[in-house]
């Protein structure tokens, strides 16, 4: 038998795909309006032929309309780039594309609802000022960056917290088990991917026996999981074994931006006290127990103590959004037991629908003030012109920054694009480095020895503009050696980017990264 679909609790029939997979994807609705718009053009010359002149009078009002719409917009200046590029080239479909973005039509609504709920949670958590005027005492930048990250979410300092630090999915799914054996009164779980198999067939039986003896069981998970992996009635499936469960943005019929709006988080919470967060989804991959692409390369920690609260909040957040919202109070008065520790950690979550780019700025802050090293793990790199130019300046100043990137790809163009940036990181003196045994999907930074991040946050624009994300900030927590041994162990199963392997690189893989780049901020 095989051992993914031996979970002891199958309630999966048959995994979503297909032509409903392919039509509903935002790869199959762009497909569909562009056909429909190529179409109508034919159609218009064909039957109105003596108006084509009117045709492009049209076409060059609206286009320089939408232009300069486009040019005083906020968005950064790539993505501007690009815009402009898909109106010139195709005038009615770029305009109407950017005019339903911009609107984000078939996601205001719960723009809205997910905004107040922001809005009204902000104060939820206290910040301890005795904790802040010690990391202000002891790192003035760290609690500057500390107070950016406050202004934007309820996200406080924590001191007290003890932090676990897994270099592979298998040691985060073990500690896992251990952990939810625990559990006496509450489970959150909120994830970006779930799967039937061995991973998730045991975390299931665990779930459902705790339901079973009275613990609250709270599952969330993304809608894209019915394109996938997932069927529609998964939710009352789980239901049916005392599980509460939730589809962030479920699967639709029509065109909608919520689409381009992912709950990209990793999160499990264990009555207040424990936390998880990384790279880590509830799949069979992400542990290696089949192989996908190569070795599944991953990373994850484990918070014991206060920190764990804030993971709490930012998973009800995300609940209450639809219907059925529960009240905070009753899982946020929990007071975890805390660590003799000198570290501090501040979790934190980014949202598209504000306008800050939080995920983006943390990073940039570690970047601009490396003084000695910035060691990166991320499945994508697809920059923008400001993280290029960080990352550019800090190895032109002397820092040792080093980039280590899948060597086995799970999906082809965003392999290419990230090799459209090798030349000009590596003309700067960023050393990047490719794993051979197969596919990293750890989010981790780590500088200096003494501040670290570790999360669900890409270097691509989904997660630094589209996505729901979230991270842990870690100053001078113990496990940052452990990040550092794991960064330099993987570099070790590693080919080092050369100008030469750049050279050699396929004519196919070049055309392809180039060809796409301008579309980099609409993938």
């Amino acid at each position: 038998m095989d051992e993914r679909n031996d979970s002891g609790l199958s309630l999966l029939n048959k995994k979503r795909g297909g032509l409903w997979a392919i039509l509903f994807s935002r790869l199959g609705l762009v497909v569909i309006l562009l056909i429909m718009q190529l179409g109508l053009i034919f159609s218009f010359f064909v039957h109105f032929r003596e108006f084509s002149s009117h045709y492009y009078a049209v076409n060059t009002i609206l286009s320089v309309v939408v232009f300069f719409n486009v040019i005083n917009s906020d968005n950064d200046p790539t993505a501007k780039i690009t815009w402009m590029v898909v109106i010139a080239i195709l005038p009615v479909f770029g305009s109407v594309l950017y005019w339903y973005t911009k609107n984000d039509i078939g996601f205001n609504a719960m723009k809205y609802q997910l905004a107040k709920i922001l809005q009204s949670t902000d104060k939820r958590i206290k910040q301890d000022a005795d904790t802040f005027a010690e990391l202000d005492k002891e790192s003035r930048e760290t609690a500057l960056l500390a107070k950016y990250i406050a202004a934007n979410g309820c996200h406080p300092v924590y001191s007290g917290t003890d932090v676990t630090y897994f270099p592979v999915g298998e040691d985060k799914f073990r500690r896992m088990l251990t952990e939810l054996e625990k559990a006496e009164k509450f489970i959150f779980l909120e994830y970006f991917i779930i799967d039937e198999g061995v991973m998730w067939g045991k975390i299931l039986q665990i779930l459902a026996r705790k339901a079973k003896q009275g613990v609250e069981v709270m599952v969330m998970y993304d809608g894209s999981n019915e394109f996938t992996t997932l069927p529609r009635d998964y939710a009352s499936r789980l239901a049916k074994l005392g599980i509460k469960c939730k589809v962030f943005a479920p699967a639709t019929p029509f065109v909608s931006t919520h689409y381009n709006y992912r709950d990209h988080r990793k999160i499990l919470v264990i009555d207040g006290h424990t936390a998880f967060t990384g790279g880590v989804n509830l799949a069979d991959e992400y542990i290696n127990s089949y192989e996908k692409y190569g070795h599944w390369k991953d990373a994850a920690i484990m918070l014991k103590g206060p920190a764990a609260k804030s993971f709490s909040l930012m998973f009800l957040q995300m609940w209450n959004i639809s219907g059925h919202q529960v009240k905070y109070e009753k899982y946020l008065s929990v007071s975890p037991a805390t660590f003799e520790t000198d570290s501090y950690v501040i979790p934190y979550g980014d949202s598209p629908v504000d306008n800050e780019k939080v995920g983006k700025q943390v990073y940039m802050d570690i970047i601009n003030r490396a003084n000695n090293y910035v060691y990166i793990m991320s499945p994508y790199l697809i920059l923008d012109g400001d993280l290029e130019n960080r990352l550019r300046f800090a190895a032109a100043r002397g820092v040792d920054v080093r980039i280590i990137l899948p060597g086995i790809p799970d999906k082809i163009t965003p392999y290419a694009l990230a090799k459209t940036h090798y030349h000009s990181l590596i003309s700067s003196g960023v050393k990047i480095y490719e794993y051979q045994p197969g596919f990293v999907h750890s989010k981790v930074f780590v500088s200096d020895d003494i501040k670290a991040v570790v999360g669900t946050i890409n270097l691509d624009y989904r997660s630094l503009y589209h996505h729901f994300e979230c991270a842990a900030y870690l100053y001078k927590c113990e496990c940052i050696p452990d990040i550092v041994k794991d960064f330099v162990q993987t570099q070790q199963l590693c080919r080092q980017i050369t100008f030469e392997t750049i050279k050699n690189e396929k004519l196919f893989m070049r055309t392809l990264g180039r060809v796409m780049k301008i579309l980099a901020p609409l993938m």
